[in-house]
């Protein structure tokens, strides 16, 4: 066996995984993709790609997948909320990850970057955690608890260097599920109310640029946060609104009836025999307020994030450009193409061909490339956000957001917006295992 360059990526077919695996291809990486079958081909963002047949119950065959690799990117994983048996989570989660690692050690891998969640750093909803948070006291769902698990096994594994990203809520262009839906329900005027909840929001560049300064930067046994803003729902809806030019707003309802009408949901769900699209759980995920500081991937990994308008920007438009806002929206014109694609494609500067790469890393001190194609500023030129506690620039109402310069932010516990019935405890798709969805 010859270790080469070559990276293994697993959950490609999933929403971030199929992020992390564009960003790397776009880099110039060669590519093997662990999947199920081989027509999950069709499934990838990307071709060019080297396919591993293997899933995440048989260690022998991700062992011949890792075989040649440098690197194994572990995104694969199940991301769910309100099952009335959680034993999946912890199969596929932890022990899954488990077995990967195995494999990994077994065919002299010598880097693995395990995508984990910012709701494994728990919190008691007052005061900001971050990275050296080591007791997350009683977490909010089996999802959590799962991740968390998880991440114990890889942070103590020995025998391959493991480094730890924990993504907030990933949002952004590509994203059309879970707290994306309750956005797009907006800007369609069918949100009829929303819940006094915080979340912290990863914008996908800034997501993908965080995996891969921690395989090139990041310190063995170590986690980073990832966070490019947090915001509650009322101030992402109003920042939204007033990028699309609307004046409606949701009516915000009190989480104590949410959690009331959870319970009859269940209870119904549960006399019928189906999965309910709100529980209890979700109640608590969205209701408990985690704040998180991200500022050590900038100290320590270079990551620079994208700042918070920018990024609704970008997303707002690919809603638009996609044909999934039906109504007017008087800010923003309708899309010319229709199926326009993302808007690193719309010729922003940065890559040989004049698109941006998605998740092009964006160290501190150089210019950056936008997501919508505008260059940015350099670090400490204004509007670049830091990822402590705290949110981002363009967000009315909190006093912690909007400041010039470098505004503070936290993230929440990547909790499902209001409205959302699945879990939003991590970027780690069910790909490769079960399809996971994630607001």
């Amino acid at each position: 066996m010859t270790v080469t360059d070559r990276v293994l990526v697993t959950g490609a077919t999933g929403f971030v995984g199929g992020l992390v695996l564009r960003g790397l291809v776009h880099a110039g990486r060669p590519v093997r993709v662990l999947v199920r079958r081989p027509s999950d081909r069709e499934r990838l963002l990307v071709g060019g790609v080297e396919l591993a047949l293997g899933n995440l119950g048989d260690e022998e065959a991700m062992a011949r997948a890792a075989d040649g690799c440098a690197t194994i990117y572990h995104l694969a994983g199940m991301n769910r909320l309100c099952l009335a048996d959680p034993a999946p989570l912890y199969r596929v989660n932890v022990e899954g990850t488990r077995r990967v690692l195995e494999a990994a050690r077994r065919a002299g891998v010598r880097r693995v970057v395990y995508t984990s969640s910012a709701a494994t750093l728990g919190g008691d909803g007052r005061h900001v955690v971050d990275e050296s948070n080591t007791d997350p006291g009683e977490l909010t769902s089996h999802y959590a608890r799962s991740k968390y698990e998880a991440e114990q096994v890889a942070l103590g594994f020995d025998g391959v260097e493991v480094v730890a990203v924990n993504p907030s809520s990933v949002q952004g262009p590509g994203r059309t599920t879970g707290t994306a839906k309750v956005f797009i329900d907006y800007l369609n005027g069918k949100l009829p109310f929303d819940l006094p909840a915080r979340f912290g929001l990863c914008y996908t560049d800034d997501c993908v640029a965080g995996h891969l300064l921690a395989e090139r930067s990041g310190v063995p046994r170590q986690r980073y946060v990832l966070n490019t803003a947090t915001v509650s729902n009322a101030e992402a809806l109003e920042l939204i609104g007033g990028i699309a030019g609307l004046r409606d707003r949701p009516r915000t309802l009190p989480l104590w009836l949410a959690m009331t009408v959870a319970t009859g949901i269940e209870l119904t769900s549960s006399w019928r025999g189906k999965e309910p699209k709100l529980c209890r759980e979700s109640v608590r995920t969205l209701g408990h307020p985690h704040l998180y500081d991200g500022s050590r991937a900038e100290r320590e990994l270079g990551l620079r994030y994208t700042p918070l308008r920018q990024a609704m920007e970008a997303t707002v438009r690919w809603y638009v450009d996609q044909g999934l806002v039906t109504r007017p929206l008087p800010a923003i014109a309708p899309a010319g193409a229709p199926g326009a694609a993302w808007p690193w494609d719309h010729g922003a500067a940065g890559s040989e061909s004049g698109a941006a790469a998605p998740g092009g890393a964006r160290a501190q001190g150089e210019a950056g490339t936008g997501a919508a194609g505008a260059r940015r500023p350099a670090a400490g030129r204004g509007g670049a956000v830091d990822g402590r506690a705290g949110g981002g620039r363009g967000v009315k109402g909190d006093p912690s957001v909007g400041r010039p310069g470098r505004a503070r932010q936290a993230a929440g516990p990547e909790a499902p917006a209001a409205g959302a019935s699945r879990g939003d405890g991590g970027p780690a798709q069910a790909a490769g295992e079960q399809r996971s969805e994630r607001p």
